[in-house]
């Protein structure tokens, strides 16, 4: 079972909202404040996908709009540090292993809040400086929360 969920579903809209209807970044981040996920919905999901017979679920972590579900130090635009106050990512790896079900990732490498995110195709520095920022918060996804199944990643289309 795949989730995709972030900011953009508090518009009750598609992932891409903030770039297909030209939201700006500063207005845009504000739903981060704003965003207060109902409690242990990661729990319902997992019940669910046991009861449809998966085997395992792939949530998203980040999006392109770079609001990340899990507990970054490379970034306070995360969950635990804005609206939701909490690990959004941790409450799906357990509510998904409390089912028997296996926890996979999807990232975006793509970042429209990052400032290096769009001038890493022209600027060496900026994308030395994105790279490491992705490598980064890769590394935190696979070293804070066991072992994870896959991760799938989807870059610049």
């Amino acid at each position: 079972m795949f989730i995709h969920w972030g900011l953009y579903s508090q518009l009750g809209q598609h992932e891409w909202v903030m770039n297909r209807e030209r939201i700006p970044g500063a207005e845009y981040e504000k739903l981060a404040k704003t965003w207060k996920p109902k409690p242990h919905a990661a729990r319902d999901w997992a019940r669910l996908a046991k009861q449809a017979g998966m085997r395992y679920m792939v949530m998203t972590t980040k999006h392109h709009e770079g609001f990340c579900l899990f507990d970054s130090k490379l970034t306070d635009y995360c969950a635990p540090k804005r609206g939701p106050k909490r690990d959004l990512v941790a409450e799906y790896v357990d509510a998904a292993r409390a089912e028997g079900l296996r926890v996979g990732f999807y990232y975006s490498m793509m970042d429209w809040h990052h400032p290096d995110g769009a001038r890493c195709k022209h600027d060496e520095a900026a994308r030395r400086r994105f790279v490491d920022y992705i490598h980064g918060q890769v590394r935190e996804l696979c070293s804070n929360y066991g072992a994870v199944v896959g991760m799938a990643m989807q870059g610049a289309d």
